[in-house]
């Protein structure tokens, strides 16, 4: 098993039998990205990881990655997911139909292995073939997940931001109302 793409519009891209390349074109969807590939245009085969992982964390909570339905201190469902893991409270990201016909602790291996394939630095994400044996096998020891890359984007202190400035590493959106 070798996975090529993270995102469909990368095919374009890529020649057949190439799984590693650098690009200053970047293409895709934000979000499902890995880091290394979004900030620098290098992709291998841990992108795919990476966005898996993504897509995981996605089916089993029911949320979308940058979902309105998050807490305003999470910027990502990475985030929350990460939060709620390190809180020891990853079955509160559950959804509720898959909370209610699957196995619960499935489910929370699910997000352990989620947590592990959206690791910032592709070093530190398993290899797909490492992550369908992880999900198969039930008895496969799990090494715990590092904080991902986003987690630190989010506001971790639940503050709330100011109804016409949110500012962010620097930056800052003004909103202006006229009279």
């Amino acid at each position: 098993m070798i996975p090529k793409i993270s995102d469909f519009g990368m095919a374009r891209i890529f020649g057949a039998n190439q799984y590693h390349a650098n690009t200053t074109r970047v293409v895709g969807t934000y979000g499902y990205m890995s880091p290394e590939y979004a900030m620098g245009g290098t992709f291998s085969v841990k992108s795919d990881t990476y966005s898996f992982g993504v897509l995981l964390l996605e089916i089993v909570s029911g949320l979308k990655i940058s979902s309105a339905q998050l807490k305003m201190e999470f910027c990502s469902l990475i985030s929350y997911a990460w939060r709620l893991w390190e809180d020891g409270k990853a079955t509160e990201l559950v959804d509720s139909f898959i909370a209610a016909s699957c196995p619960l602790h499935e489910v929370v291996r699910c997000i352990h292995v989620g947590l592990l394939c959206v690791q910032d630095h592709p070093n530190d994400r398993p290899l797909m073939s490492s992550v369908m044996f992880m999900l198969e096998n039930e008895s496969a020891m799990l090494p715990p997940p590092k904080h991902p890359v986003y987690f630190a984007l989010g506001n971790p202190k639940g503050e709330q931001a100011s109804e016409n400035t949110r500012s962010s590493n620097a930056m800052s959106i003004t909103m202006l109302k006229g009279r």
